[in-house]
């Protein structure tokens, strides 16, 4: 979840703070009950069963990748339509 965090962070240029689990509790609300959890997760049964393997980058290079000043103003103009 740390990685995911300031890595997004970087990209929108925001500081990245580390919050104990009572603050996150209150900052995040209901959601926070799943971030805390450690699930970790695979795609090896999905590669075997189905034959696929991932072609793309991974989640952080992908984050990385992203244009936040774009995605950003897309978002806002979408919100103004409403």
């Amino acid at each position: 979840m740390r990685d995911i965090a300031e890595t997004i962070g970087r990209g929108l240029k925001i500081p990245v703070v580390s919050l104990s689990p009572e603050k996150a509790a209150a900052h995040f609300g209901w959601l926070a009950m799943f971030a805390g959890l450690d699930m970790p997760a695979s795609g090896a049964q999905t590669q075997q069963r189905l034959g696929w393997h991932p072609t793309g980058p991974g989640l952080i290079a992908d984050l990385e990748k992203m244009n936040y000043h774009e995605a950003g103003t897309l978002t806002a103009s979408a919100a103004q339509r409403t």
